[in-house]
């Protein structure tokens, strides 16, 4: 009696299970089936986007040079011969003409008090002869020697004098002195290296740029220059001058360009420049965030409007400079085209978007 009881109780409650399982089943379906009818939409994807704009850019064309001294000189020894004086310190400004350095010249210095009292012999035999020849009291042939021996004695004083300036080294032009490489006693030769000497008020640069800019350049075109001395500051420059030939190894064409204001920069230093070639072009130009670049090409995403609302479709596009956080666009879009700077990672061709310029990516 009692397990026909507990039979009883267990069909029960499997049959009480199977009508909730089975209802909750039946519900379940029934909502597949609505929601596969009703179809189901793909969100848009949100991004950000910009307009791309026509603007007119300046042709520039970038090059480094180097900068140098209009006036700068590295000053040597005409002779040998041991320092006996120093008459400047290293960085001090000197004039043209003003001594800087003395070599022995006591050789010199004794010869030419010979040659001295030479000359005034010769002078002196030179005006008594000239004197007596219009007495006609001495031949013609003596007047004529004593002039030569005057003419000798006075060029043998002036080689003795260009000796002597020679051992001594004197400013060639205004500046400053660089760091002096000698000291005194020390004994040089011909050609050693003593100091150098730069005019810093007139700097200018000399560098390369590839021979087939050449019809673009001419005197007078304007350039922006930067330093690694001073990363935060443009100098103007103005190109003067084109080399009359083309480096036939490196095919380049040698410039130089003037600098307008030189404070602070030394000749030798590494420079950047950028030159206007007074062309000015209109381009297309797009934030620099929306262009992908791949090795199957550069493309953007461009907003187009459907039926659906708005779709990215790709489009592949050839590219120029960039500047100031924009790049230049050659061919592949037309200026107003909307297209997608941030996002583009989740798009495919056709996806649907939604446009918030103010979301966080």
């Amino acid at each position: 009696m009692n397990g026909a009881l507990d039979l009883r109780a267990y069909l029960l409650v499997g049959l009480l299970l199977l009508l909730i399982f089975g209802g909750i089943s039946g519900f379940l379906y029934n909502k597949i089936n609505r929601t596969s009818a009703a179809g189901f939409t793909v969100p848009p994807v949100t991004v950000a986007a910009d307009q791309a704009r026509t603007a007119t850019w300046p042709s520039l064309l970038e090059a480094v040079g180097t900068i140098r001294a209009t006036q700068g000189a590295e000053l040597s020894a005409e002779t040998s011969g041991e320092v006996i004086a120093i008459a400047v310190s290293s960085g001090e400004q000197v004039t043209t003409g003003q001594l800087l350095l003395t070599l022995n010249d006591s050789v010199e210095q004794a010869s030419r008090k010979r040659l001295e009292a030479n000359l005034e012999l010769a002078r002196l035999l030179y005006e008594r002869d000239a004197s007596l020849v219009k007495k006609k009291s001495i031949p013609q042939s003596q007047y004529d020697r004593s002039k030569a021996d005057l003419d000798s004695a006075v060029a043998q004083l002036a080689e003795t004098d260009a000796r002597l300036d020679n051992k001594r080294i004197v400013a060639p032009f205004n500046g400053t002195i660089g760091i002096i490489k000698v000291k005194v006693g020390d004994y040089i030769e011909s050609g050693t290296a003593i100091t150098t000497l730069q005019n810093l008020s007139e700097l200018e640069i000399d560098f390369s740029v590839p021979a087939r800019h050449f019809p673009e350049l001419r005197k007078g075109l304007d350039i922006t220059v930067h330093t690694a001395a001073f990363p935060g500051r443009e100098f103007q420059a103005t190109l003067q001058a084109l080399d009359a030939k083309v480096d036939a190894g490196t095919r380049n064409l040698l410039l130089r360009a003037r600098l307008e204001a030189s404070a602070g920069l030394l000749p030798g230093m590494f420079a950047r420049l950028i030159i206007d070639l007074d062309q000015p072009a209109t381009v297309i130009t797009v934030p620099e965030t929306a262009v992908s670049y791949s090795l199957h090409g550069n493309t953007v995403y461009v907003v187009e409007d459907s039926a659906d609302g708005l779709l990215a479709q790709p489009r592949v596009v050839a590219t120029g400079d960039s500047r100031d956080g924009q790049i230049a666009i050659i061919s592949g879009l037309q200026g107003g085209e909307r297209v997608i700077t941030v996002g583009q990672n989740k798009l495919r061709r056709g996806a649907r978007i939604a446009i918030d310029e103010t979301a966080a990516f």
